[in-house]
C-alpha cells in the first residue's frame, strides 16, 4: 500500500516537471520569436526633414489602371455609376521607420473610395488629394511594396491622365517642416522627341478593359498596320503632284491661275521692295518672315511692288498678287490684304529653292474670325511662346488670339492696382503650416508639386503683355483676353481674400471689402465641373462688381498705351451649378432687387448681363460661351454679342449654336468634337490629351471640318465610342442668311505643362485649323435652311465630294511633309512628328507615312536592341524579325514616338 502511494507520488512530480519544462519551452519560444520579431519590426521615429527627404528620394510609386469597367464597388450616385479602379503600390527602396507623414497628390477624377490596411484616400479640393496613415501602420520594411486600391469617377483611357509629382510632408504638429515632390513620381522628357513621360505610370496592356470607355465602345487601339493602311492613298511621287505641291498656298487662295508654261521667276538676289502707300510698319513683320525663310530684302533684287486700292465691296485682308517674269505686284484693300499677299508669297516659296512660279492670284477670307485660344491660366505659357505663336498665326493668316489668362489655377496678367492677383494667385506651391488660408499661394493643382518658381507658374508683366499686343498688332492679329468669371475664378477669389485679410489687419473696412469676391457666411455646398467647392465669385455682392470694373479699366489703360485698343472681351460666363444657394447676401438679393431676378438659378445670367453692361459702358463689346450666354435675356444683352459655341455635335450641338445665331449674336465656332487642340491625335494610351468629346482628333479630322454645316458631319463621323449618330435639324435651323462669324482652334492647358507639349498639340492641326478659316472647299456640303436629318446613313456629302476631298487632303499632307515643316523648323517649333504606319509580310517590311516627306527609320528587335543603329528607311526591306519604327524631322533633330511592328 505504502509502495503504490510511493509510486504515485512519484508519478505526479515527474508529470509537474515535464509540464514546468513544457511551459519553459514554450516561454522559451515566445521569448526566441518576440527577440526574432523586434529584429524585424520598425521602431517607430518622429518625423524630421532628414525623414521626409528620405522617403521622396527612396519611395517608389507605381500607378496601374486596373480595370475601367464598373464593378459593384463604384458608387452608383456619382458619374453614372462609371469608375475605373487603381491600384497604387507604394515600395521602399529603404526602410522607412518614421510616423506622422502624410502625400498630397493630384488626381484629375475625384477618388470615392479606396482599401488599404494602413493608408487612407481622401479627396480634398480640384484634383488635390491626401494619402494619410492609419492606426495599424507600423513602417514599411525595405523591399516591401503596400498597394492601395481606390475607385475614381469615370474612366482613365489614357496612360497621361495620370498626374505627376506627389508631394510627402509632415502631418499633424510636425507641418512646419519643409514638403518635397517624390522623386518617383516626376516627369520626364524623353531626349530624342521632347515628350513629357510618367516613368511611374504602368503602360496599358488591355484593350478591354483598360482602353475601352464602355462595353458599346468601338473605338479601335491604333496600331502601326491600322496606320499602314491609311496612310496607304496619301502616297504619290509622280512629276505633277511634286509640281503641286511646290505651287501651293496654305492657306488655299478662292483663285489662283499659273503659267500654262510652267514659267518661273528667279529670286536667288533677293527682293527690292517699293513701298509705294504701304506703311513699312504695316507689313514688316511680313517682310521679316520671308527673310526668315531665306527670301531677304535686297538693293538689286527681285522687284515687288506694294499697294493699298480701297474697295469697300470686299472683304477686310483681301488681296491680289501677281508674279510676273519681271516683277511682284501686290495689291490689298487695306494694309491687311497687302500682309496676306506677302504670306502668300511666304507660302509660295520653297525652303532652299531660288525659283518662284509666276502665277496671278485673287483671295479674300471665308471667314472674318480666324482664331485660335490658348489657355495660360492653368499652366503658364511663357511670353517667348505666345509671341512664337503670333509669328506662326500670322503666316497662316490667323487674325484672332484668344487669350485665357485667368481661372480656378492662376491668374497671369499683372493689374497694378491689385498686385495680389500675381503676387500669390499667379503661382501654386505647397502651403507651409502657417500658410493653410492660401496667403502666398494657391494650393498644388493638375500635378504643379512644390517650387513657386516652377514653369507651370508665372504671369506676364504689364511690359511683357504690351510686348504681346504690339508684336500681335505688327501681325494684324487682335488679343481678346479672357479672365473668366463667375465661375472658374478661385484665383482671383483667393487673392481677393488675401487683399481682405490684409487691410482687416491694418483695420481699414472700406479697403478689405472693396473687391472680395467671397461671401463668408455663405454655406452653399456645390462642386464644379473640376471639382472644387470654392470656385464661384458671389455675384450678390456689390464688390464683385466693383472688382470687374477695376479689371477691366486697368486692362483697357494696358492695351490703349500698347496701341492695340481693347475693343472686345471674353468674359468666360461659366456658371456653377447649386452656387450661392446658401448664401445670406443672395437671399436677400432675390428677395428685393429692381432687375426682376426672383429665383436662384437666374443669377448666372444676372451676372453675364451685368458684366455685359459694364464692358459696354468702357466701350467694350462682349464674348463668352455658349453655355453661359444661352440664359441670358437678349433685351438685357448689348447690340453686339460674340458667342464661342463649344457645343458637342455628337449631343445635338448645333440646336443651341443655330439658336444663338439666330439671336444676331456673332457665332464663333469652337465645337469640342474637332477644335479641341489639347485631345490626343490618336487613339493611342500613349497620346498625350483629354478625350472628353473625341478620341481621336489628328490633322486630317481638323481639315475635313464643314463649319457652314455643322450637322452634316453626322454623315461622316462617329461620336466619342466611334458609333454613328443621327443629327437632326429639322428641330432649330438657321434662319434665312444667318451665317457664323467664324471658327477658333482651342489649347486648354490642364494636362500640358511645357511650351514645348503645348506646340506639340497645335502644330500641324493649326495649319489645317488656317485651311478651314479662310478657304470654302468646292467639297463641303451647303448648309440647308429649311433644316434636314443626317446620319451615316443619308448621301448629302456625295460619292463626288469625299473624293474631291480626299484628293485636297492627299495634296494637303505633302505640302506639310515637303514644304510646311521645314519652315516650322526654321522657327524653332516642335510640331508633333507623325507615328510611322509599317507592317511586316513575308519577312519585308514596308512603312510609310501621314506627311511624305518626313524621314522614317526603324530599329531590328533582337536581345540587345539598344545596341542595335536606327536604319533609314528609303523602300521595302527584308526583316527577320520584329522591329521599332519611329519618323525623324526634317532637320534630323528630333525624332517621333516608337511603335512596334511584330512579325505576321
Amino acid at each position: 500500500m505504502n509502495n503504490k502511494i510511493l509510486i504515485i507520488v512519484i508519478v505526479a512530480m515527474l508529470t509537474l516537471i515535464t509540464s514546468c519544462n513544457k511551459n519553459k519551452e514554450t516561454e522559451f519560444k515566445k521569448n526566441t520569436s518576440n527577440n526574432e520579431l523586434s529584429k524585424t519590426n520598425i521602431s517607430f521615429a518622429p518625423i524630421t526633414q532628414k525623414a521626409i527627404d528620405h522617403i521622396a528620394k527612396t519611395l517608389v510609386v507605381n500607378y496601374r489602371l486596373i480595370t475601367n469597367i464598373p464593378t459593384d464597388k463604384c458608387d452608383s450616385k456619382v458619374a453614372d455609376g462609371a469608375c475605373f479602379e487603381v491600384e497604387l503600390s507604394l515600395t521602399a527602396n529603404e526602410a522607412i521607420v518614421a510616423k506622422d507623414w502624410a502625400i498630397y497628390f493630384s488626381h484629375i477624377s475625384p477618388i470615392q473610395s479606396s482599401e488599404s490596411e494602413i493608408f487612407n484616400v481622401k479627396h480634398l479640393n480640384g484634383d488635390l488629394h491626401k494619402i494619410s496613415l492609419l492606426d495599424k501602420y507600423s513602417g514599411i520594411k525595405a523591399g516591401e511594396t503596400k498597394k492601395i486600391i481606390f475607385r475614381a469617377n469615370f474612366w482613365m483611357l489614357s496612360e497621361t491622365d495620370a498626374l505627376p509629382n506627389y508631394i510627402v510632408t509632415a502631418s499633424g504638429s510636425q507641418g512646419k517642416l519643409q514638403a518635397k515632390v517624390i522623386e518617383s513620381t516626376k516627369a520626364v522628357i524623353e531626349k530624342d522627341t521632347g515628350l513629357e513621360i510618367l516613368p511611374f505610370v504602368q503602360r496599358f496592356t488591355d484593350e478591354t478593359t483598360q482602353f475601352k470607355r464602355t462595353s458599346n465602345d468601338k473605338t479601335v487601339w491604333l496600331t502601326s498596320q491600322d496606320l499602314y493602311q491609311r496612310n496607304a492613298q496619301n502616297e504619290d511621287s509622280s512629276l505633277e503632284h511634286l509640281l503641286a505641291v511646290e505651287r501651293a498656298i496654305i492657306p488655299t487662295p478662292k483663285l489662283i491661275q499659273f503659267d500654262e508654261n510652267k514659267a518661273t521667276v528667279d529670286v536667288s538676289s533677293g527682293l527690292t521692295v517699293d513701298f509705294s502707300n504701304v506703311a513699312i510698319n504695316e507689313v514688316n513683320a511680313a517682310l521679316e518672315h520671308l527673310s526668315n525663310l531665306g527670301l531677304k530684302q535686297t538693293l538689286d533684287g527681285f522687284p515687288v511692288t506694294l499697294q493699298i486700292k480701297a474697295d469697300k465691296t470686299k472683304v477686310i485682308g483681301s488681296y491680289q498678287l501677281n508674279v510676273s517674269n519681271k516683277s511682284i505686284h501686290i495689291i490689298g484693300v487695306d494694309s491687311n490684304g497687302v500682309f496676306n499677299g506677302l504670306q502668300s508669297l511666304a507660302s509660295l516659296y520653297t525652303v532652299g529653292r531660288q525659283t518662284l512660279p509666276v502665277v496671278n492670284i485673287e483671295d479674300e477670307p471665308h471667314y472674318s474670325f480666324r482664331g485660335m485660344l490658348v489657355d495660360v491660366a492653368r499652366n503658364f505659357h511663357s511670353k517667348e511662346f505666345i509671341l512664337s505663336l503670333l509669328e506662326q498665326m500670322a503666316a497662316y493668316k490667323l487674325n484672332k488670339l484668344h487669350l485665357h489668362l485667368g481661372d480656378d489655377e492662376g491668374w497671369r496678367l499683372e493689374i497694378p492696382s491689385l498686385p495680389e492677383l500675381t503676387e500669390v494667385a499667379s503661382k501654386r506651391c505647397f502651403p507651409i503650416y502657417n500658410d493653410k488660408q492660401e496667403q502666398t499661394c494657391l494650393i498644388p493643382q493638375l500635378g504643379a508639386g512644390i517650387d513657386s518658381h516652377s514653369s507651370v507658374n508665372g504671369y506676364y508683366s504689364v511690359s511683357d503683355y504690351q510686348e504681346i499686343l504690339q508684336a500681335a498688332t505688327a501681325r494684324h492679329i487682335q488679343v481678346i483676353p479672357s479672365l473668366d468669371m463667375p465661375g472658374h475664378s478661385r484665383a482671383a477669389m483667393k487673392a481677393m481674400t488675401v487683399r481682405y485679410n490684409k487691410y482687416q489687419a491694418l483695420e481699414n473696412e472700406f479697403k478689405a471689402t472693396q473687391f472680395l469676391l467671397d461671401d463668408f457666411d455663405d454655406k452653399t455646398q456645390y462642386s464644379s465641373v473640376q471639382f472644387y467647392n470654392d470656385n464661384t465669385i458671389n455675384v450678390c455682392l456689390e464688390s464683385s462688381y466693383a472688382f470687374v470694373l477695376e479689371v477691366m479699366t486697368q486692362v483697357k489703360k494696358i492695351h490703349e498705351e500698347a496701341g492695340q485698343p481693347l475693343t472686345r472681351y471674353h468674359i468666360g460666363a461659366d456658371e456653377t451649378a447649386g452656387a450661392w444657394v446658401n448664401s445670406p447676401a443672395c437671399k436677400a438679393f432675390v428677395a428685393n432687387n429692381e432687375h426682376g431676378i426672383t429665383k436662384m438659378s437666374e443669377l448666372g445670367a444676372y451676372f453675364i448681363e451685368r458684366v455685359a453692361g459694364i464692358l459696354s459702358n468702357l466701350g467694350i463689346e462682349t464674348a463668352g460661351w455658349s453655355d453661359g450666354m444661352e440664359h441670358t435675356r437678349k433685351e438685357n444683352m448689348p447690340a453686339i454679342v460674340q458667342a464661342n459655341a463649344w457645343d458637342v455635335l455628337f449631343w445635338g450641338g448645333h440646336n443651341k449654336v443655330h439658336t444663338l445665331a439666330n439671336r444676331n449674336w456673332q457665332v464663333v465656332i469652337s465645337s469640342p468634337d474637332v477644335l479641341y487642340f489639347d485631345f490626343p491625335y490618336e487613339a493611342d494610351p500613349k497620346e498625350h490629351g483629354y478625350y472628353w468629346a473625341s478620341r481621336h482628333t489628328n490633322t486630317e479630322k481638323v481639315f475635313q471640318f464643314m463649319p457652314d454645316n455643322l450637322p452634316a458631319h453626322a454623315e461622316i463621323w462617329l461620336d466619342r465610342e466611334d458609333n454613328p449618330y443621327t443629327a437632326d435639324d429639322t428641330k432649330s435651323p438657321l434662319e434665312k442668311g444667318q451665317k457664323f462669324l467664324g471658327i477658333q482652334g482651342q489649347l486648354w492647358s490642364e494636362n500640358t505643362r511645357s511650351d514645348e507639349m503645348a506646340e506639340h498639340k497645335i502644330y500641324p492641326r493649326l495649319l489645317a485649323l488656317a485651311e478651314r478659316a479662310w478657304h470654302l472647299p468646292n467639297w463641303a456640303v451647303p448648309y440647308n435652311y429649311k433644316g434636314a436629318v443626317y446620319s451615316n446613313k443619308t448621301q448629302t456629302f456625295t460619292t463626288d465630294m469625299q473624293k474631291s476631298r480626299d484628293n485636297d487632303w492627299h495634296l494637303f499632307t505633302n505640302i506639310l511633309g515637303k514644304k510646311e515643316f521645314a519652315k516650322l523648323e526654321l522657327a524653332g517649333i516642335n510640331y508633333r512628328l507623325p507615328t510611322v504606319g509599317a507592317v511586316i509580310e513575308q519577312g519585308i517590311l514596308k512603312a510609310n507615312i501621314a506627311f511624305p516627306g518626313v524621314t522614317i527609320e526603324y530599329q531590328l528587335q533582337g536581345d540587345n536592341v539598344d545596341d542595335k543603329p536606327w536604319l533609314t528607311y528609303t523602300k521595302p526591306v527584308a526583316v527577320d524579325t520584329a522591329v521599332f519604327i519611329r519618323s525623324r524631322s526634317i532637320n534630323g533633330l528630333r525624332t517621333g514616338r516608337i511603335t512596334k511592328v511584330p512579325v505576321h
